[in-house]
């Protein structure tokens, strides 16, 4: 659980640092992710979330 907690946090961290370090950049990014149809960004997420957990088995292995 705290390795879940953790995890969670990092994620939050990267986040702010994404918008602190370039506001206009993820602005932009945040636009065309609105303007990609469902199916797109739910096959990206896919790929994202499979990347994710490889390199944490990879990490953890």
């Amino acid at each position: 659980m705290k390795d879940l907690f953790a995890a969670l946090c990092l994620v939050a961290v990267l986040e702010g640092l994404l918008m602190f370090a370039a506001p206009l950049a993820w602005k932009r990014m945040a636009e065309r992710l609105l303007d990609m149809p469902s199916p797109a960004l739910r096959s990206f997420g896919g790929l994202v979330l499979l990347a994710g957990l490889s390199l944490l088995w990879w990490a953890k292995h």
